[in-house]
């Protein structure tokens, strides 16, 4: 595999949020200069807080990241993908159906419903290839620190995974911006 340069951020929310949300803000003020992009899902630019259904969030993913890279003029897969929560799960399963992409990053990743342990969110993890990103609260009821370091391992790519004080909703948006920063170095 030839390395080469990321070109461009794709930042997407979690279900109920928008592309303004704090987490989103504060990674995009970390990586500048770096192009970033953050984008609603077609419910919520069409004035709806539920949640996007998956299909239609894939589709989306898949083609603001194109139109994002014909626009900065560069390939696909100098792209890094990602967002919060439900965002970055839907990223991840872009990634995994062959979205092009130089890695993801995922804040909050929702590996299964609060409380449900057993409705784990994980079929598609073993398709990812690329680097991945893993940012998460200390107690989110998402998924716990093992429970994220145990499945995210299904992961064929390199994943790098950083806990910081909080919940779903960690209570340090510096905190998780730096760790985005720091790591996009290491991949390009």
């Amino acid at each position: 595999m030839v390395a080469m340069t990321v070109a461009g951020l794709l930042l997407t929310p979690g279900a109920s949020a928008g592309r303004d949300s704090p987490p989103l803000v504060a990674v995009e003020k970390a990586v500048d200069p770096l192009p970033v992009l953050r984008v609603d899902f077609p419910n919520r630019a069409a004035g709806s807080r539920a949640p996007e259904r998956a299909p239609v969030a894939i589709a989306h993913v898949r083609s603001t990241a194109s139109s994002m890279a014909e626009a900065l003029g560069v390939p696909p897969e100098t792209l890094v993908l990602g967002g919060r929560s439900f965002g970055g799960r839907m990223c991840s399963m872009a990634v995994a159906e062959g979205q092009p992409a130089a890695g993801l990053v995922l804040l909050s990743y929702p590996l299964h419903p609060p409380g449900r342990p057993d409705r784990l969110r994980i079929e598609h993890l073993p398709a990812i290839t690329v680097p991945v990103l893993a940012i998460s609260g200390e107690r989110d009821p998402f998924g716990t620190p093992d429970e994220l370091r145990t499945h995210l391992a299904a992961i064929a790519g390199p994943v790098a995974t950083v806990f910081v004080a909080g919940t779903h909703t960690p209570s340090n948006n510096g905190a998780v911006a730096q760790a985005v920063r720091d790591w996009l170095a290491t991949i390009g």
